[in-house]
């Protein structure tokens, strides 16, 4: 059987990881700035993480949610101390889609209505409603496709006003990334998330944090919107929550309240899940990595801005892009194969930095000096072609 050709890869096969680093099967190391897509927020293998799982597998795995699962409270009470929402409910599922999913479903069960306010730029999952609320047409199937998704331009207030004003009635809930992803690190600005908060609790409607790649740190505060000093009506969750074992979440505001079979899950929540999660969150607290990914990130941005043939470095914490000129374009290649160093990209130019939040200074050097070697490289062989 073949597998299902959906992914362009790259011919590495990583075999082994430690902290920032991981090696393929013919032994070669690499520094990991892309965190397998953001979800690898304390490292690789970090070894609390893979006691507590050990341990956890060792008693059980898994049993469904008809049962009382003590590791959910545990998770909750720690989510809660860290986040500073403890006021708050935790729902568990899987995945950022799901989080996403069971958030605008829940906007729509609370209020009764149907519309939900996406952004240009967004993206928010694979799954049905999910991938609805995300601006990427190709990737939206004929099945997805809805009127109940209106998208309004990111970083615009006054559109968002009108918008409200003619149809805030109808509005279920506000979907927003407190930055942007896939679109390439586009931070959402204070005033905009204060006029979704302020909007959404004129008109009733619900205030989604999208908080799956933005979230859990890395941006140097736990939520990335908590920038904006305005609390969310529900925040999703999933990535940097498990670093690696797959698990996500959305947290709701206490006036949102439950019924039986609103929401559900087969494997959201169960013991191994939990274990993962909370082992994250003792670590990101224990080892101060908001205070780490905020102060990295400061640091690489600094240091990122001093390399002039760079355009637009922007971000917040550990959650960093910045623009590639066409001469370049081969920049992100090259820091793989020729540095070994990973890092993500977003189309149609930008390369975007998503390391563990517990980088040290030595791993960006090693990151700018490749950089810059890289470039003084391609400076030197196009200075050579212009010459011949």
């Amino acid at each position: 059987m073949k597998l299902f050709d959906v992914y362009p890869l790259n011919d590495i096969t990583i075999v082994r990881g430690e902290g920032s680093y991981v090696w393929d099967d013919k032994g070669q190391q690499y520094l990991d700035f892309y965190g397998g897509h953001a979800v690898i927020s304390i490292g690789h293998t970090h070894p609390h993480y893979v006691h507590r799982i050990n341990d956890q597998l060792g008693q059980i795995g898994f049993y469904s949610n008809s049962i009382i699962i003590p590791q959910q409270q545990l998770l909750a009470d720690k989510l809660g101390e860290v986040s500073g929402k403890g006021d708050y409910q935790l729902f568990l599922c899987n995945s950022g889609a799901e989080a996403n999913e069971n958030a605008m479903k829940l906007a729509s069960f609370h209020t009764g209505r149907k519309k939900i306010i996406a952004f240009s730029g967004a993206f928010h999952g694979r799954t049905s409603l999910a991938v609805a609320a995300t601006d990427n047409p190709s990737i939206v199937a004929p099945v997805n496709a809805t009127e109940n998704i209106v998208f309004l331009p990111f970083n615009n207030v006054a559109t968002l006003e009108s918008y409200f004003a003619a149809h805030g009635n109808e509005v279920a809930g506000v979907i927003v990334e407190g930055i942007q992803g896939v679109g390439g690190i586009v931070v959402a600005e204070e005033d905009f998330l204060k006029a979704i908060g302020r909007l959404c609790d004129e008109y009733g409607a619900v205030y989604i944090a999208d908080s799956v790649q933005c979230g859990y740190g890395r941006s140097g505060k736990f939520f990335s919107h908590d920038i904006a000093g305005v609390s969310a009506d529900i925040y999703t969750m999933a990535k940097g929550m498990g670093n690696g074992f797959p698990i996500g979440g959305i947290i709701v505001a206490p006036h949102i309240k439950p019924k039986y079979g609103m929401l559900g899950t087969t494997f959201g929540g169960n013991h191994l899940a939990c274990a993962a999660a909370i082992a994250v969150l003792e670590v990101l607290a224990n080892d101060k990595l908001l205070d780490n990914a905020a102060a990295m990130g400061r640091y690489l941005q600094e240091e990122l801005k001093k390399i002039s043939e760079l355009q637009n470095v922007r971000g917040r914490g550990l959650m960093i892009g910045f623009d590639v000129p066409q001469q370049y374009t081969g920049l992100r290649k090259n820091l793989l194969n020729t540095h070994y160093i990973f890092t993500g990209e977003a189309k149609p130019n930008v390369i975007r930095l998503l390391p563990a939040l517990n980088i040290t200074h030595k791993e960006a050097d090693t990151l700018l000096n490749a950089i810059r070697a890289e470039i003084k490289s391609m400076k030197e062989q196009q200075a050579v072609l212009q010459n011949n």
